[in-house]
């Protein structure tokens, strides 16, 4: 069964490179500081790496050799655990098998065989020799960083010493080596430590073989704490299993500055400049509170929670000077993004019941709602402000710039106005309700206040935004309360946030309208019919912020596409399942995101996409900003578990059969499976016929369709 085969048998990729990069190799391991942004087609690792941050460096070590060889072309095999990089020429051949491991050693198993009729010569190198002999088996060296308040201190150590001078093969002789750099912050990761770290591979005594399996093996152990899913559509179970890989590769645990705990990055490449220790352009591997949400809602069916409490923590001690959560760096504290982190923490909540920890991160998710009110209030209304387009996170949507006529410089501040977005509105709603919901369940007086304030924002929602002619919701002048009439994908967020009953059912039939969201690769970000719709970005003709810049003004995004199809799911159901084949269509779509060309054997997901041909507009491979996981669980499989009850409600999106497995929550493991009457059993001992949901072992429930259906749980914990 799938359940079973590790994660490197089931993404496997071959040659993975950046786009625009082709030669830059990419490494799917990385550690809890260290990891690569690419791999040259060399020994060792040339390239460009990172410590915690942006930092490019160039070159951690490398091995030369006197024959004059390139290493290219070569065959490539990557692996989420490892990279297989393979050279076979007239006068060497050559096999390294390298990754990073989570305690932060890059580490080369090589194999070299000497094909020429002269003696083949290797030596390691260091970046320019700064690395010195610490002893007979390793170096020792710093890299000092200008532009963060620490500095790298690294330990090399190889299995063979004489490799620091230089080995000899003779003609037809094969040679392996295991060459690992441990690399950690000066003054604080000891050189002993660092050298321990480093021996521990290269003079294990093991061989090269055995260095990279044990490697498999400990990669491995982090997703044995997973759920599990299979089912009949090859599509849906090669994405489940990326997505988990997405959140291990994202998943960083710096230890220092305003990144004490650990969190998951929005991704860990970046834009622009690759130029060695350079930090300019904008990177990914940082705190960015906007994603926080995201990550949340897949990574709270982690058995351990100790990651999504990292980040919540992380942002509770690092609020800004306006007592909001933030983006962070080690060391700054940035600009703060729109995001629902307060109704993300309400639904980890209902996973782990991590009471204490709960009651401890209460009053400052009390101070995110107070401060929104503070920071981007109206006097008239329950509505935020937004003076800034960049922070919702969709900058440069048409609706800031609607009461200017869709200027053709859009960076002039004259022609953009401020706006009552419906994101943040509605960002804004989730919060405060679950504040509430958390103040209930946790015995604080404040929870009718809140729920009332809940409501009071919801009110000024519907009543303000929604537009019965057209039966949509739209952002408004800040000041006069027009609508600026641009159908925004965020307009459909109502429906996520279920606001909204019987008389909005024209609402999610946008997403249908081919004339509108329905392009060959849905959703785009606003409706092609506002005039300053482009499918690849740009803005009225011009790349206002380069070919690959985010403009939100038509290209599709999963970070909106999880939150549409979480709406459209939700309406089904509301509407008595009437939408469950679109759903099923649309999933299909978003899914087939998270591979190049479309193919199952090239994983890799980046930021958006052209909305009308699906090609990857940016190169930021193993990109982290939307969620899936949750959508699988919640709508496929049909499960949410409240405080007091489990809710079933699965779609029909057209299975044979799935299962669901290991989910671990509110002190219950739960299994769901299903299998359609007269499909047959054979390969499938485990899934009997119809809708099935365990609870620790025991059947609780069984239907011979998909069906709904509300369980209390209290007995079962």
């Amino acid at each position: 069964m799938p359940t079973g085969s590790l994660w490197d048998e089931e993404l496997r990729a071959g040659k993975k490179a950046l786009r625009t990069l082709p030669g830059a190799l990419l490494l799917g391991s990385t550690g809890a500081r260290l990891w690569a942004d690419y791999v040259d087609s060399m020994p060792g690792f040339s390239g460009r790496f990172d410590f915690i941050h942006k930092v490019n460096l160039p070159l951690l070590f490398t091995v030369t050799n006197n024959q004059g060889v390139s290493f290219e072309p070569c065959r490539t095999e990557w692996f989420p655990s490892y990279l297989s990089v393979e050279y076979n020429g007239s006068r060497i051949a050559f096999t390294d098998r390298k990754f990073i491991s989570w305690n932060d050693c890059a580490v080369s198993c090589q194999t070299w065989t000497n094909r020429s009729g002269e003696d083949l010569v290797l030596s390691l190198q260091t970046y320019n020799d700064c690395f010195t002999n610490q002893d007979e088996n390793t170096l020792y060296g710093e890299f000092l960083m200008e532009h963060y308040s620490f500095d790298i201190a690294g330990v090399v150590a190889v299995s063979d010493p004489a490799l620091l001078e230089e080995v000899r093969l003779k003609p037809g002789e094969s040679r392996q080596f295991v060459i690992a750099a441990a690399f950690g912050i000066k003054g604080q990761d000891p050189p002993e430590q660092l050298r321990e770290r480093a021996a521990g591979y290269a003079e294990s005594g093991h061989t090269v073989d055995q260095v990279v399996e044990d490697q498999r093996r400990d990669y491995q152990i982090w997703f044995d704490k997973a759920p599990t899913f299979y089912c009949s559509d090859p599509l849906l179970n090669r994405t489940w299993k990326y997505r988990w890989f997405l959140l291990r590769h994202n998943l960083a645990d710096p230890k220092y500055g305003h990144l004490s705990h650990p969190l998951f990055y929005e991704g860990r490449s970046h834009k622009k400049s690759k130029k060695p220790f350079s930090k300019g352009g904008w990177e990914f591997s940082k705190l960015i509170n906007l994603s926080v949400p995201l990550h949340l809602m897949d990574a709270r069916w982690y058995h351990d929670p100790v990651y999504c409490e990292g980040v919540l923590q992380n942002m509770k001690e690092g609020m800004n000077e306006d007592g909001m959560f933030s983006c962070m760096t080690v060391d700054t504290i940035m600009h703060s993004f729109a995001n629902f982190s307060c109704w993300a923490a309400y639904k980890l909540y209902l996973i782990h019941q991590d009471r204490p920890f709960m009651t401890e991160l209460l009053p400052a998710l009390k101070m995110q709602i107070d401060s929104w009110k503070r920071i981007h209030g109206s006097e008239n209304d329950e509505l935020m402000i937004e003076h800034k387009h960049t922070r919702t996170g969709k900058e440069y949507q048409p609706s800031y710039w609607y009461f200017h006529q869709y200027p053709k410089n859009p960076k002039d501040k004259a022609t953009y106005t401020h706006l009552k977005r419906v994101d943040r509105a509605v960002y804004h709603y989730l919060n405060t309700l679950g504040v509430a919901k958390l103040c209930e369940l946790l015995g604080d007086e404040e929870a009718a206040s809140y729920y009332k304030l809940a409501e009071d924002i919801k009110r000024d929602i519907i009543d303000k935004m929604w537009d019965e002619a057209s039966q949509y919701f739209y952002d408004l002048h800040y000041q006069t309360d027009e609508k600026a009439l641009v159908k925004n994908i965020v307009g459909i967020y109502p429906g996520w946030a279920e606001m909204i009953d019987d008389s909005f059912n024209g609402m999610i039939e946008h997403l249908l309208n081919d004339q509108e969201f329905h392009t060959r690769c849905p959703f785009p970000s606003v409706a092609m019919d506002c005039p300053a719709y482009s499918k690849e970005g740009g803005w009225m003709g011009h790349f206002v912020k380069g070919r690959n810049g985010c403009v939100w003004d038509g290209p599709t995004w999963p970070y909106t596409n999880s939150i549409a199809l979480d709406a459209l799911a939700k309406e089904s159901k509301r509407r008595n399942h009437q939408f469950d084949s679109q759903f099923a269509s649309y999933f299909r779509e978003y899914s087939f995101l998270h591979f190049m060309q479309r193919d199952l054997n090239q994983p890799g997901l980046v930021e958006h996409y052209n909305s009308e041909t699906g090609e990857p507009l940016s190169d930021e491979q193993e990109y982290n900003h939307s969620y899936y996981i949750d959508l699988l669980i919640s709508h496929v499989a049909g499960l949410a578990v409240e405080q007091d009850r489990i809710i079933l409600d699965p779609l029909d999106v057209g299975l044979d059969y799935f299962c669901l497995d290991r989910i671990k929550a509110a002190g219950m493991d739960i299994r769901i499976t299903y299998r359609m009457p007269h499909i047959s059993q054979e390969g499938l001992a485990d899934i009997d016929e119809g809708y099935r949901v365990y609870v620790n072992g025991r059947l609780i429930f069984n239907s011979p369709t998909l069906a709904r259906a509300e369980l209390d749980i209290r007995e079962y914990q």
